[in-house]
């Protein structure tokens, strides 16, 4: 009879455990961690990630860390980030003189680079503008000149979304367990 109880007293214990709760915390650290991850992986949308993970905190705790004008500001900085992620490699390119060519060349270098890690995230579109720019215009001082400058701007464009990232990951953290 004790077993059957204690059998009993275990599924109410299970039956009264906040499922929805855990499975959004659960949802919420996938969320950023692959956001945090897509700041530097141009296959995911890491801010907009973060984003999504301080508005379900935000109803997790029916809006009383968090609310609508920290969510604001979070919209704000994912605009401001997919903003920069969009400028940030084709002016680099384009300050240095590159083609629709040399441009078509990094954006395929970028997916073509995906499966190969950050070697391929960081070098494939390198060699994708300086491809694009060779078969546009045969010239190796500019191809060189532009795959040079689509990496510095790849690479301020990421430095800029990690900043971003990190501020919306801090201000998300204060706001909940500070604030």
């Amino acid at each position: 009879m004790q077993g059957f109880l204690r059998r009993i007293s275990m599924i109410d214990t299970l039956l009264s455990v906040d499922w929805t709760g855990i499975v959004l915390w659960i949802c919420v650290v996938a969320l950023i961690l692959c956001g945090v991850a897509g700041t530097v992986v141009p296959a995911l949308p890491g801010i907009p990630m973060i984003f999504i993970a301080g508005w379900i905190i935000a109803y997790i705790d029916d809006y009383q860390f968090i609310g609508m004008g920290t969510l604001i500001a979070l919209g704000v900085l994912t605009v401001i980030s997919i903003a920069i992620d969009w400028l940030s490699q084709t002016m680099g390119a384009q300050k240095a003189g590159a083609t629709k060519q040399g441009l078509t060349g990094a954006l395929l270098g970028t997916i073509v680079g995906i499966p190969f890690g950050l070697l391929g995230i960081f070098l494939f579109p390198v060699i994708g503008a300086f491809l694009g720019e060779m078969i546009g215009h045969r010239d190796m001082h500019r191809s060189a000149k532009v795959s040079w400058a689509t990496w510095v701007g790849m690479i301020a464009g990421i430095a800029a979304k990690l900043a971003i990232g990190f501020t919306m990951l801090g201000l998300i953290l204060v706001m909940r367990f500070v604030g």
